[in-house]
């Protein structure tokens, strides 16, 4: 039985009742409707902690969709689950498959910084001074990226920059 047809709280039952009246009433193919369905059922199972079964639906999603930026955000979502389970090269090149299909997603360069400023620590803590630089700066150039694409959004982030001298001053404008 699908997700959406087992939902047992009855928001998620009533979002899905909507989402599938909205799908049935646009003026889209049958293919572009159902890889919607596989999405949304891989977006509840992602959001009830069942990876596997999210990765399941993404992949049919995947080889349904045709538009660009939908794919983009469901590879987007693929990447959090590989991150979430450890899976950070993985996660890395999946966030770059999703930026190919939608070059306008700051998260996925967002969370590409965390994977490589975490890399750059544990390097710097491992006494690896050049590969900690080296880490920092990657993680420096996609949060740069993600800052001019969404300005003001990561707070956090512009200070990292600013604070560990990596900032360029057009970043902010």
């Amino acid at each position: 039985m699908p997700r959406s047809q087992r939902n047992d709280n009855f928001i998620d039952k009533s979002f899905t009742v909507m989402a599938d009246l909205i799908v049935k009433l646009l003026p889209i193919d049958a293919k572009a409707k159902e890889a919607y369905v596989y999405y949304r059922d891989g977006l509840s199972a992602q959001n009830d902690g069942d990876y596997a079964e999210a990765l399941e639906n993404y992949e049919e999603s995947l080889r349904l969709e045709a538009n660009p930026i939908d794919r983009g955000e469901t590879l987007k979502n693929m990447a959090i689950i590989y991150m979430s389970n450890g899976e950070e090269q993985r996660a890395l090149d999946t966030y770059a498959r999703a930026l190919e299909e939608n070059p306008n997603q700051p998260s996925c360069l967002k969370n590409m910084g965390l994977i490589y400023e975490k890399w750059g620590r544990l390097a710097e803590e491992s006494g690896e001074r050049d590969e900690a630089d080296r880490w920092f700066d990657q993680a420096a150039q996609v949060w740069t990226r993600a800052v001019r694409q969404n300005p003001g959004g990561y707070l956090d982030i512009e200070n990292w920059l600013k604070a560990s001298g990596r900032s360029n001053v057009d970043v902010y404008f």
